[in-house]
């Protein structure tokens, strides 16, 4: 991800370039609704579809807001910033651009409209809280689930984004992290806050005894499709221009994303004797997110070794690891999203490296290795504290979970009276 340094105001704008960046900001809100929405709405049973779509199109909304009136400041404002100095301002931006202040119709970041950057950053803000939504699906009330997700998104989301993407002066960014479109900021960010909720509102009443399988596993599929589809706009398009970084961001994406997919394929088809379409819909995910933050920087090579990684590495946590610890991540948001968030920041470091097909400055592998191992324990450190004590704080006001009788009838009646289906 660029830097996006005192915008300046521009004579004229690259028209190519801002054609594709209104195209890649489409194309992300179109992996939150309606992709997101049908691949976690497909999960759950059909008594909570309507309660999965809600939270999602209820976090578009407020997060779209928020945004607009102090989250773009608080995530990419400069001011304060020094490169090599650490401040408060290597943690989190200012309030210099609240409610969107300072910007002007014609003030440029690279080659295209400010206002479209804002726009396209809005979207990765709308996603990652989103996501979260997958961990404790089917128990949490609606109204906690509002408050903490805009809380999150202030505390966690906007200081994480400025640590890695805006510009020298930021903590991740002076470690040399690379983290081309999001592994940290949203994946590993996101997974580990949903773990934490997992663990802090319990498990599902007749969790793990009672059968709960997805209720539609065509919806999910066609939600898995739309997200890969719209993640060519998530990772070609944090090149912020229609180059040849946006090309190869392009390929590398589609190769790790098809590699992850067999590969967690192949893995189930060993261990279970068949393949399954909620297998093959999960590897494409894992495979999504662990090329996010190399897209910029890793070859094919390197991306079909990340794909294949993460298809194996998060098949076994989203299956053995979560059985044997117990937790309840109802929809996989750690399995997937934090563990291929984790491989594909780590592998980062080793493929970007020319001498492997990369195209990262990156001569020195091993320091480079331990960058990205940083910024990954960072980020576990800091998201695991602040949303467990988000969590414990809204508790005391706003009870976090429905009662045994509301979670019996389903969220879709409990909480918005309304059913997903009248058949």
């Amino acid at each position: 991800m660029f830097a996006t340094a005192a915008a300046a105001v521009a004579t004229t704008f690259d028209s190519g370039d801002t054609a594709w960046m209104l195209t890649s900001t489409a194309l992300v809100l179109f992996m939150t609704l309606p992709g997101l929405a049908l691949f976690y709405g497909g999960m759950v049973r059909a008594k909570n579809l309507l309660s999965v779509l809600m939270q999602c199109f209820a976090i578009t909304g407020a997060i779209s807001v928020a945004w607009v009136v102090y989250g773009y400041s608080l995530a990419f404002g400069t001011s304060g910033m020094e490169e090599g100095v650490v401040n408060l301002h290597s943690f989190v931006g200012d309030f210099g651009n609240v409610m969107l202040a300072n910007l002007a119709k014609e003030a440029a970041v690279a080659e295209f409209p400010e206002s479209v950057f804002v726009t396209f950053q809005m979207t990765f803000a709308i996603i990652t809280p989103a996501l979260i939504v997958g961990a404790f699906a089917e128990r949490m009330r609606f109204a906690a689930m509002l408050v903490f997700s805009l809380l999150w998104f202030t505390v966690v989301y906007t200081p994480i984004a400025h640590m890695v993407w805006a510009g020298p002066g930021g903590l991740m960014w002076d470690w040399g992290v690379l983290d081309f479109a999001g592994g940290t900021v949203v994946h590993i960010n996101a997974g580990i806050a949903g773990l934490v909720a997992a663990v802090v509102l319990g498990k599902r009443k007749g969790y793990p005894t009672t059968p709960m399988p997805p209720h539609n596993l065509g919806y999910t599929l066609t939600g898995a499709a739309m997200l890969w589809v719209g993640w060519f706009g998530f990772n070609a398009g944090s090149a912020a221009a229609a180059d040849e970084t946006a090309g190869m961001a392009m390929l590398v994406t589609q190769v790790a994303t098809a590699a992850a997919a067999l590969a967690w394929m192949a893995v189930e088809w060993i261990r279970h004797g068949k393949p399954s379409a909620l297998g093959i819909a999960s590897g494409v995910v894992a495979g999504l997110v662990a090329i996010t933050p190399a897209a910029g920087t890793v070859g094919p090579g390197g991306a079909l070794a990340i794909g294949a990684a993460s298809g194996v590495v998060c098949f076994f946590f989203a299956t053995a690891v979560k059985r044997r610890l117990g937790y309840d991540d109802a929809l996989d948001v750690f399995g997937v999203h934090a563990i291929g968030g984790i491989v594909g920041a780590i592998l980062t470091g080793v493929f970007a490296a020319p001498a492997l097909g990369g195209f990262g400055e990156v001569t020195d592998i091993g320091a480079q290795v331990i960058a990205q191992a940083g910024s990954v324990g960072f980020t576990i450190a800091y998201t695991a504290v602040l949303s467990w004590l988000l969590l414990k704080l809204i508790g005391l006001v706003i009870p976090l979970r429905v009662d045994e009788e509301q979670e019996a009838v389903g969220l879709d009646l409990a909480l918005h009276d309304e059913r997903g289906y009248n058949l």
